[in-house]
């Protein structure tokens, strides 16, 4: 094969500190940031939505297509095999990315959304009974609120909520006090996608085990701005996006401490997630096959791993310093436009910046900054409750990751500035 990730023969760029990190270099693996938008050369800021692709998660798309495609699991003839063996070791990158302690205790799914949607339909369903409680923070994102909203409405049971104060901090004076013999699980954020607030969750984990309480840990917004280690983190339970750190839609991740992903049901029925099937009984597969109901998204989990590979080719602590120097670089740079308030001021963020400006929509900064060829978000960022923590309907909000540039945020900020010419 040629195309597929060797780590013998392919290195990534390397990276060694903010000032030596060479961005240049990593924008070249990007070839969607070359390019014109109304004239203008694209400045991408979007990336907590979606992150661009390297050249070698598309090539390697391209040859699983093109040479090496076949379903999976089933078949006995060559390509079938070729298939498996790229989709399982998919799963062993995976494991090792997270530093999860088994293979089994990796399960591909569609994205966040659907992993968390599994544990609140398989774990909480078997867990949660009438007046049992689910804590989730402030600051989660719907896919981490109406799952368990749905859960506990069937259940007849309580959703709590850690609130947050004006800075986007977890108020965690007295988390511990809301934790009864009813909590049945906590769900928490790492990385605020609305606000890039860091939260402590080694903490929360600390805490919530002292009382036997387990910890869903959504990582889509983290995983690909900080070191990820489940077995430090002491997670029960972590997600991540393919789309969000470099690789394909439509595929992602569950980790789940093994011991209880065996004692969970299935979510879905179909192929693969069986032994046995008679009309009389079913015999369910052993994990993680048994939350993997028909044909899988075989060419996503192989583009991942290969996304995967190529961002742990960098060292990440190098990663995390360039992107903290470009986040700071940010905030200093939009603090100087008196009419513009940041939304969310924690102690510790992750390459994300939410704002507004005075008497202008945030669908207006989006679409005049889009015809200056430079790309935000605007919206409430599926996070409404935070939005309305703020007292704001939606942000505008420019997201970074380390094919960003301080000239980026110099666009950035030239072209807010031209959205107030507009509206003044």
């Amino acid at each position: 094969m040629n195309t597929f990730w060797n780590e013998d023969t392919m290195t990534a760029p390397s990276a060694t500190d903010t000032t030596g990190f060479d961005v240049e270099k990593v924008r070249a693996d990007f070839p969607a940031l070359h390019q014109e938008v109304y004239g203008k050369p694209l400045v991408y800021l979007d990336s907590a939505a979606s992150t661009q692709k390297p050249q070698i998660v598309i090539d390697t798309l391209a040859e699983f297509y093109g040479r090496y495609y076949s379903n999976v699991h089933r078949g006995v003839h060559h390509l079938s095999q070729v298939a498996t063996e790229l989709y399982e070791d998919a799963r062993r990158t995976v494991r090792s990315f997270l530093n999860a302690r088994h293979e089994e205790e990796i399960v591909f799914v569609r994205g966040t959304t659907e992993a968390i949607n599994l544990v609140a339909q398989t774990f909480g369903r078997a867990e949660i009974g009438p007046g049992d409680e689910v804590i989730v923070s402030e600051m989660e994102h719907h896919a981490n609120i109406v799952p368990w909203q749905m859960i506990c409405q069937e259940k007849g049971a309580r959703l709590r909520v850690i609130p947050m104060d004006e800075h986007g901090d977890l108020q965690l004076e007295h988390f511990e006090e809301m934790i009864t013999p009813c909590t049945k699980i906590i769900a928490v954020t790492h990385v605020s996608n609305a606000l890039g607030t860091v939260n402590p969750v080694r903490e929360i984990i600390r805490i919530a085990h002292a009382h036997g309480v387990p910890v869903l840990v959504d990582g889509a917004q983290s995983a690909q701005h900080l070191p990820i280690d489940v077995q430090e983190l002491d997670c029960d339970f972590f997600t991540l996006s393919g789309h969000k750190i470099y690789g394909p839609t439509g595929i992602g991740v569950l980790y789940g401490r093994k011991e209880l992903l065996q004692r969970m049901p299935p979510y879905q029925g179909g192929g693969d997630m069986i032994l046995s099937v008679t009309f009389e009984k079913t015999v369910y597969n052993e994990i993680p096959y048994k939350f993997e109901a028909g044909t899988p998204n075989i060419a996503g989990a192989i583009g991942l791993a290969a996304a995967l590979k190529y961002y742990r080719g960098f060292d990440i602590d190098a990663i995390v310093a360039y992107e903290k120097h470009l986040l700071k670089y940010a905030t200093e740079r939009l603090e100087e436009i008196d009419a513009l308030r940041i939304i969310g001021t924690a102690r510790e963020k992750a390459s994300a910046v939410s704002f507004t400006l005075c008497a202008v929509h945030p669908h207006d900064i989006g679409t005049i900054l889009d015809q200056h060829g430079i790309a935000v978000r605007a919206g409430h960022h599926c996070a409404q409750p935070v939005m309305q923590k703020f007292g704001i309907p939606a942000t505008a909000r420019a997201s970074f990751s380390f094919y960003n540039t301080r000239q980026d945020v110099d666009r950035l900020v030239d072209g807010i500035n031209q959205v107030l010419e507009v509206f003044t």
